[in-house]
């Protein structure tokens, strides 16, 4: 892929932050989200690539645009697959807490995982993992490992996992061996990107998640050298011969970072819309508004922290409320 379209895409996910964050604290998850997506589809029209929605929004009949299979840019450039998540975490939006991304992976067509939308158990730490983690260990082997080849104990070590009902046991196992645990209500994209980069604080992402996020994830795990695997989580009959129409012979397979994004070009781009671990947030003034934005690109490794003003009087209408 040009790596001029990293900036391109930054752009994009600028544009889904600054609308959603409008409605931060407001209680309105779906009307962020409806922001959010309007303005990632009308930006995605203005980018130089012929491309396709692997993970979106759900299929066509579900949502009136950036849907699965939909065709997006300006048809006149490469031909690319792209992955979106316009408001990961729309409660956080709504409540006014930390942890909200507007977020897209791309890459050479056929290059993500068509993951189907249906939970994944998931595994994520940076390069310290490589080859030493695995989700058929169990966890108190998995902390362990890590431990030893961070050159850390045990206790040093934080893992990342979704509060839910379904994760007590296991969060219960990590408390017995004494690591510490930073319990999320909401999104895991972010925090599994967090355990990739050197002193954001957090060591492990482990948990059960939507799969759609998990491949956005695995993009950026790719760029910056971690690890990560992933195992479809089916529900029903349904669920499981949807994964199989999608390519997986086994629904229950393991799969490794390479399954989940293939090759060495990919592009991984958020903006951050309420604060992260890596970002502060969407910043509102009179007329200037800043937001904070990362892109990785796996093939040269590069990250680059964007931090744009943007003067909405030039670029929008003046608004009336």
């Amino acid at each position: 892929m040009e790596r001029e379209l990293a900036l391109e895409f930054v752009r994009v996910t600028e544009a889904a932050a600054i609308e959603a964050g409008r409605l931060m604290g407001r209680g309105d998850k779906n009307g962020a989200d409806k922001l959010a997506v309007d303005a990632m589809r009308a930006m995605l029209d203005t980018v130089d690539i012929r491309g396709t929605v692997v993970i979106g929004e759900g299929e066509m009949d579900e949502a009136p645009m950036l849907y699965i299979g939909e065709e997006i840019g300006d048809g006149q450039g490469e031909p690319v697959d792209i992955a979106v998540d316009p408001l990961e975490g729309t409660n956080l939006v709504a409540k006014g807490l930390p942890g909200a991304i507007s977020v897209m992976a791309v890459a050479p067509r056929g290059h993500l995982l068509h993951a189907p939308d249906m939970y994944m158990e998931k595994i994520v730490t940076g390069p310290a993992g490589r080859g030493v983690i695995s989700l058929d260990a169990p966890i108190e082997d998995n902390l362990r490992m890590l431990a030893k080849s961070s050159g850390k104990s045990v206790d040093e070590l934080t893992a990342v996992i979704l509060d839910r009902e379904r994760h007590e046991e296991i969060i219960q196992r990590i408390r017995r061996l004494g690591c510490r645990i930073k319990l999320i209500s909401d999104g895991d994209v972010s925090p599994a990107v967090a355990a990739c980069v050197e002193g954001s604080g957090i060591d492990m992402m482990i948990g059960i998640g939507g799969a759609p996020e998990g491949v956005i994830a695995a993009a950026a795990v790719k760029c910056l050298g971690g690890e990560m695997q992933g195992r479809l989580v089916p529900e029903d009959d349904a669920q499981a011969e949807r994964a199989r129409g999608m390519g997986l012979k086994d629904p229950r397979q393991l799969l490794t970072l390479e399954d989940l994004v293939r090759g060495d070009d990919v592009l991984y781009v958020a903006t951050a819309i309420t604060d992260t671990d890596l970002m502060p947030g969407v910043q509102y003034g009179r007329h200037i508004v800043t937001t904070h934005s990362v892109v990785m690109r796996s093939k040269s490794g590069t990250i680059r922290y964007v931090n744009a003003e943007h003067r909405l009087d030039r670029k929008w209408p003046k608004r009336t409320s």
